[in-house]
């Protein structure tokens, strides 16, 4: 037989205190009394949510699974409380599973309704109050992915402008690399002519031929020298040119140098040249090695284009399923080239502590690197220009198969409040003044990790070392 609380008991609990008679009896005809064990569970997070649940005598206790575990949300004794399908009156606008696991950890009993009579409740009896829960509840939702979208392009914008900068240096010393190149070249072959007007006859020719390519090998092979001894070099040299009434040598020094040239090799290109053609073949072969140089130069450039090219490419995960197997450190290494702009123009000294044995995890790559983005930032706010900003790799239990794996982000930054720690991840919660702080960076971090990924995230924070960590499982989510 079906045990019932009558309108009198209803009435007591806070929930149905302001209802009418014909009210509760509605209630005490459609709702039911249960009793469970200790430890029993009452509905899991995920399954259909098919009742609302108010409990009457003993404990229970409210949990998520959080990175593997289940994590107590909620634990209560108070007559009354209630969990379950409490979005009912909703529909089917909004899937109707349960978002935790609830147990009894003493023997209880609840009155139970099902979700179905809860939704009629509501909306047949409330029908003003349905509607502002409607609103409270979509409208929350709507604002919240409106800032949320916000908050991605504030963040896309500052990482296109840092980018943007970083391009335009490579791309400024390419085209200023490939002006001098075009005036290196021409005054190269001016000189060329210039040898075969003279005297020089095909063997001498061949001579500096061999003379150009030896030096040409010596660029490629230049050792880098120190401020002190490039300008000891550069005295030495010029001081030779000048004694062997070599013209310019103010400016031939500096070139010759720079690829390795030293007052040995000049002597020997003396030797297998001769005294009258050393100026006109000096010059021709340092033409030689400022085209060189400068084609070095444009190489350089255009290879850190490619590398900031290929960082965006990844950081966007353009090329990729949204879903993949990856490694961390690509997309935290991206992102630290994305946001090399801001690293930049700071005093902040990156450590990277990577174990690159860690296996790759199942992710969505370009979703972490949201995740990256928001507490690398938040790292160097936090710095206020300058600091140590640690990122490490670890397993969170090395002896463990299957064992999580962990990403920290760690700033040397005054740290986080104690009378704050427990708010940072709240949706619109920032310690940032009006209009700096969308208030949604961690709140997204958050849902990211846990919801799409199944992991956890967290901080330890003492000043002069905070601690952002990140659990990601390394088995498949069903986020």
């Amino acid at each position: 037989m079906v045990e019932r609380l009558s309108p009198e008991e209803l009435k007591t609990l806070f929930l149905f205190e302001a209802l009418n008679p014909e009210q509760l009896q509605w209630l005490s005809e459609h709702g039911a009394v249960e009793e469970r064990s200790a430890g029993e569970v009452l509905f899991a997070e995920g399954e259909p949510a098919t009742c609302v649940w108010l409990l009457l005598s003993g404990t229970l206790k409210l949990s998520k699974a959080v990175g593997g575990t289940s994590v107590e949300i909620n634990r209560s004794d108070h007559r009354g409380a209630y969990a379950g399908a409490t979005q009912a009156y909703l529909g089917d606008r909004v899937p109707q599973r349960y978002t935790a696991t609830m147990q009894s950890l003493t023997a209880a009993k609840f009155y139970v309704l099902p979700a179905a009579d809860f939704a009629t409740m509501v909306t047949e009896w409330f029908p003003m109050t349905l509607h502002l829960l409607e609103g409270l509840y979509f409208g929350s939702r709507a604002s919240q992915a409106q800032v949320s979208q916000r908050e991605r392009l504030q963040a896309l914008g500052s990482l296109t402008a840092g980018l943007t900068h970083e391009l335009n240096n490579p791309a400024a010393a390419t085209a200023r690399a490939s002006s001098l190149l075009r005036e290196r070249v021409a005054k190269s072959r001016h000189k060329l002519a210039a040898l075969a007007r003279g005297d020089i006859g095909r063997e001498q020719l061949a001579v500096l031929v061999d003379l150009q390519e030896d030096a040409v090998e010596r660029c490629a092979k230049a050792p880098e020298l120190s401020p002190m001894e490039t300008n000891d070099r550069e005295d030495e040299l010029g001081d030779w040119l000048d004694q062997h009434d070599v013209g310019l040598a103010w400016d031939l020094a500096p070139t010759l140098v720079a690829a390795g040239i030293d007052v040995e090799w000049v002597d020997g290109a003396e030797a297998r040249v001769g005294r009258k053609n050393l100026e006109t073949a000096l010059h021709w072969i340092g033409y030689t090695l400022e085209t060189e140089q400068l084609m070095i130069e444009i190489s350089q450039a255009s290879g850190r284009i490619s590398e900031l090219v290929t960082a965006a490419k990844q950081y966007s995960q353009l090329d990729r399923a949204p879903h993949q197997w990856i490694d961390v450190h690509e997309g935290i290494d991206s992102t630290l080239v994305m946001l090399s702009g801001k690293l930049d123009k700071k005093n902040i000294t990156v450590n990277k502590e990577y174990d690159r044995t860690l296996p790759k995890v199942p992710a969505y790559p370009g979703e972490l690197n949201q995740v990256w983005t928001n507490l690398i930032a938040n790292a160097i706010s936090a710095m206020n220009g300058k600091g140590t900003l640690t990122i490490r790799t670890r397993l969170q239990r090395p002896d463990e198969v299957d064992s999580p794996i962990v990403v920290e982000v760690c700033d040397t930054g005054p740290g986080v409040p104690d009378d704050i720690r427990e708010r940072i991840f709240e949706p619109f919660f920032t310690t940032k003044p009006v209009g700096e702080g969308t208030g949604l960076g961690l709140d997204i971090s958050w849902r990211i990790i846990v919801n799409r990924h199944g992991g956890d995230i967290g901080v330890e924070s003492v000043p002069g070392n905070t601690r952002f960590w990140v659990c990601l499982p390394r088995t498949e989510s069903k986020g």
